[in-house]
């Protein structure tokens, strides 16, 4: 089985070392950074990560910043706050926000190894599901027979046009990079910068969109991307 990819987000160099060493120790594979934008950045890239421990007192953006955006985003990775305050009124707004566990410090290391266990095996059953037959408003797409329809009337798609489709639909809800697109749709692993995703993704739109100038389902995330929200 691969690693569990965890992300650590701490801004103490001496808390972030020690648990960065003591995870990969455990046999994860860890990403660890300082500050809340960076964070954010993190979390909203895909692959996702399995679990993320976050502090509240970060540099340029606060953790319950980060988690608010995270979650905006529609990101699903499970939470776990990692900070100094320990008020009722930190933790209620925490889960608020989308936290899913609060630890506060000074904390027990092999403690929070065994509630990382738990919500990392709490959620195994939320991978991307495999989807055969997706309908929304006057649309049905069937990825089986590759065959699609619009209010009754057939659609013709191309076949990278129904692959672009399924990824933004496996990823419903989450904004979607062009360089996630590359990756995963055209197997492109450098970081370039191309106009075709966005030729591709007009001619889509052209086809599901009531009004291709204003989409409803396919919209553009201004320097980002596009989140699908059908």
């Amino acid at each position: 089985m691969p690693a569990s990819r965890m992300l650590i987000v701490e801004d103490d160099p001496q808390v972030g070392t020690d648990l960065e060493d003591f995870f990969v120790d455990q046999g994860y594979d860890v990403r660890w950074t300082r500050e809340g934008v960076q964070a954010v950045k993190l979390l909203i890239a895909i692959p996702g990560f399995d679990v993320a421990v976050i502090n509240l007192g970060l540099p340029k953006k606060n953790g319950f910043d980060v988690i608010r955006e995270a979650r905006t985003h529609g990101v699903t990775t499970p939470i776990i706050i990692l900070s100094g305050r320990s008020s009722e009124k930190d933790k209620l707004k925490g889960f608020d926000l989308g936290a899913d566990d609060y630890v506060t410090k000074p904390f027990s290391k092999d403690e929070l190894a065994a509630r990382c266990r738990v919500i990392i095996k709490r959620g195994q059953n939320n991978h991307k599901e495999e989807i055969d037959h997706y309908v929304f408003d006057d649309l049905d797409i069937n990825f089986s027979s590759h065959t699609a329809s619009k209010n009754g009337e057939e659609l013709q798609f191309t076949a990278l046009e129904f692959s672009i489709l399924y990824y933004f639909i496996q990823h419903r809800g989450r904004t979607v990079s062009r360089r996630q697109l590359l990756r995963d749709v055209w197997d492109i692993k450098e970081d370039i910068a191309t106009r075709t995703i966005d030729r591709h993704v007009a001619s889509l739109r052209k086809k599901i969109e009531n009004d291709a100038t204003a989409p409803k389902y396919i919209q553009t995330v201004y320097g980002i991307g596009y989140k699908f929200t059908g």
